[in-house]
């Protein structure tokens, strides 16, 4: 047996007949981000923010590990601002910028709820994408002004996988509103891209460390030297002032492993995994009629695989495959655990039709042979059977 499945089964203590194939909403853990928090996790301890020498040991665990994280996402370490995840990074950015600067927000259709609902809150507007789900340069043009404040326009699309031209986004707002601020929400961009290169015209960018095999609840928001942004967060002044709280020390630390881990693997990891998905995809679509893949594979991560599936239910869908052994998303549910109308899928152009039977396969660094095997033998037949319960009660 490879050292794949071996790896699976000790980091999810499940055994190997279970095919987890969610990594888009969390990654298992590295070994060498266990390894780094392990000591933070038992006898070494210590508040950041105090005076004392056990204090200045965890304050200069986490001044390395911003370090580590600087040099990985090509920003200075002061620009590295801990938060409690992802969603915070966001919230920060989104919030923050015109609390700092009032004028007006703008963000991609596709952008995840996280971005989403503070622009909603600041009174923000949100730009279409195209039929890959790819923004539309020419609606972000006309849609801004002088006055923007904000751009917000993700790495990478967590539900369908696309990438974004970020480079292209740079430009179109340099060239139209060269005071606003650019945020990317690189959530899902991190686990596969070089962020330093890709992300690098961006003044703000969010990161999470579960999508990358470190430890959940901690996350980046890099902020460039003379950004504009207030506070959410206050009360401690820690991380510049820019979010009070105490430090997450195990987290932080194990995240910084966990990145640095990833951007040396990164290229083997990218071109291994790619290959299962392809593997995946083409399987699926050859074995299911009426399957079709969401947003193609030419700038689409290497990790995801988006289906529609027509007549078949994403819930019921989940449901035969849990049982089944294989962890998969249909990536529009909302927080009470039903289903709901992807807004990505319906930005898109995607029929609700179609919308209906989604189907997301995100795979990641533990990912094997004989999940997709698995996959293979068992969505198929999942969908066959749904069709024919479908087609009784008609």
């Amino acid at each position: 047996m490879s050292k794949f499945p071996e790896r699976m089964a000790d980091v999810l203590g499940t055994p190997p007949a279970i095919a987890y194939l969610d990594h888009a909403a969390t990654t298992p853990l590295r070994p060498e981000a266990r390894a780094a928090m392990l000591p933070w996790l038992g006898g070494t301890f210590g508040n950041p923010s105090g005076a004392h020498a056990v204090a200045r040991a965890a304050r200069q665990a986490i001044d390395e590990a911003r370090d580590t994280i600087a040099g990985v996402l090509g920003c200075a370490p002061n620009e590295v601002v801990f938060t409690g995840g992802g969603t915070e990074a966001d919230n920060l950015a989104v919030l923050g910028v015109p609390a700092a600067r009032p004028g007006p927000v703008l963000a991609s259709a596709v952008e995840h709820h996280a971005v989403l609902e503070p622009l909603e809150v600041v009174g923000g507007r949100t730009v279409a994408v195209d039929r890959r789900g790819v923004v539309d340069l020419d609606a972000l043009a006309s849609a801004l002004t002088p006055e923007t404040t904000l751009v917000s326009v993700m790495t990478a699309n967590n539900e369908v996988g696309v990438v974004q031209p970020l480079s292209d986004v740079a430009r179109v707002v340099r060239r139209h509103a060269p005071d606003a601020v650019l945020h990317t929400d690189a959530v899902q961009g991190a686990a596969w891209l070089d962020i330093a290169d890709v992300a690098a015209g961006a003044d703000l960018v969010s990161v999470s460390s579960h999508k990358f095999g470190g430890p959940q609840g901690v996350g980046v928001l890099v902020v460039r030297r003379g950004t504009p942004l207030q506070p959410r967060a206050i009360g401690g002044g820690q991380e510049r002032e820019l979010r009070s709280g105490t430090h997450n020390v195990a987290g932080i630390v194990g995240m910084a492993a966990a990145l640095a881990a990833k951007a040396s693997a990164r290229d083997e990891e990218s071109t291994r995994v790619s290959a299962l998905r392809d593997r995946l995809a083409d399987g699926l679509l050859a074995e299911i009629p009426d399957a079709v893949e969401t947003a193609g594979r030419s700038a689409v991560l290497p990790g995801t695989a988006h289906l529609t599936i027509d007549g078949v239910e994403s819930e019921a869908l989940l449901f035969l495959l849990d049982e089944a052994g294989v962890c998969a998303s249909a990536a529009s549910a909302c927080a009470s655990g039903a289903q709901e109308a992807s807004h990505v899928l319906a930005a898109m152009g995607v029929p609700l039709r179609a919308t209906a039977g989604a189907l997301r396969l995100s795979l990641g660094w533990t990912s094997t042979d004989a999940d997709v095997d698995r996959a293979l033998d068992v969505v198929p037949t999942a969908v066959a059977k749904l069709r024919v319960a479908a087609g009784s009660l008609r």
